[in-house]
C-alpha cells in the first residue's frame, strides 16, 4: 500500500518530466577509445563517453567502460568488461535540490562479455560485434522518496561496422547496432552512424560522425567527436642475438 501511494505521487512528476525530452534538439556525444596492448594475447579497453541534451550543454549522461580483450587471432577477440553509468534523464537541468527529488540520477553498473570478428572484402574492413550485458540499475532520486527501484536487466546487442579507407590518412566509418532486451518488450534501440576519419600518427585516430539513435517512440539526433589512441604497452626485445 506504502508503494502504491508513492507511485501516486510520482506519476504527475514523471508524466511531466517526459512531455519534453529534448528530441528537437541536437545533442552530442564526446568520445574517448583506446586499447593498450599488454602481451600478444592480451589488452585493456578503456573508454570514456559524455553525452548530453544539445550540443555545448545540458549533462544527459557520463559513461566509463573497462575490459580485458583476448586476441583468439588479429581478427578474433573477446572481453570482459565493466561499465559505469551515471544518467540524468530528465532534458531540462535542475538544481540539486530539485534534482533529487524529481529522480534525475540512474546509477549504473554494468558487465558485458563481447566477441569481436573482423574480415575484408576488398578495401572494406567489416567487424562484427556481439555483446551481452547484465545491467543493476539503481533510480538514486526517486529512490530517495522510498521506492524500491533497484533492477536488473539483460540486453543483447549485435553492430555491423565498415570501415573504407580514403587515403592513407582519411576513411569512413559506418555502423548499425541494434539493442535486444532479453525480459519483457525485446527492441530497445537502433543506432545507426557514419563519420569521417583521420588517423593523425601510427596509433591515433579522430572521427567525425553523426548518430541516429530510435528508440520504439523517439529519436535522437546526435553529433559525435570520437578520439581513439592505441598503445603498445609490450617491452620491446633488446636482447642481441
Amino acid at each position: 500500500m506504502k508503494k502504491m501511494i508513492w507511485w501516486c505521487l510520482l506519476t504527475p512528476i514523471l508524466v511531466a518530466n517526459a512531455q519534453d525530452t529534448g528530441e528537437d534538439e541536437f545533442g552530442a556525444w564526446y568520445m574517448y577509445f583506446g586499447t593498450n596492448q599488454v602481451s600478444n594475447k592480451l589488452s585493456i579497453h578503456t573508454e570514456a563517453q559524455f553525452r548530453y541534451y544539445e550540443t555545448f550543454g545540458n549533462f544527459n549522461q557520463l559513461l566509463l567502460r573497462t575490459g580485458l580483450n583476448y586476441h583468439l587471432n588479429p581478427n578474433a577477440i573477446v572481453t570482459l568488461g565493466y561499465g559505469y553509468i551515471d544518467t540524468d534523464p530528465s532534458f531540462e537541468e535542475m538544481g540539486l535540490a530539485d534534482a533529487s527529488f524529481a529522480g534525475n540520477e540512474i546509477l549504473e553498473h554494468r558487465i558485458f562479455q563481447q566477441f569481436i570478428l573482423k574480415n575484408k572484402v576488398g578495401k572494406v574492413l567489416f567487424e562484427h560485434r556481439y555483446r551481452l550485458e547484465q545491467r543493476f540499475i539503481n533510480n538514486k532520486g526517486l529512490a530517495s522518496l522510498g521506492a524500491n527501484l533497484k533492477d536488473t536487466q539483460h540486453r543483447a546487442r549485435y553492430r555491423l561496422q565498415l570501415t573504407l579507407p580514403l587515403s592513407d590518412t582519411f576513411f569512413v566509418n559506418v555502423y548499425d547496432e541494434v539493442f535486444l532486451n532479453l525480459q519483457d518488450s525485446v527492441f530497445g534501440q537502433n543506432r545507426l552512424y557514419m563519420a569521417l576519419g583521420a588517423k593523425l600518427s601510427g596509433n591515433t585516430s579522430v572521427q567525425l560522425g553523426y548518430l541516429k539513435n530510435h528508440f520504439n517512440q523517439i529519436n535522437f539526433d546526435r553529433l559525435q567527436i570520437g578520439v581513439f589512441i592505441n598503445t603498445d604497452l609490450r617491452k620491446s626485445d633488446t636482447t642481441t642475438p
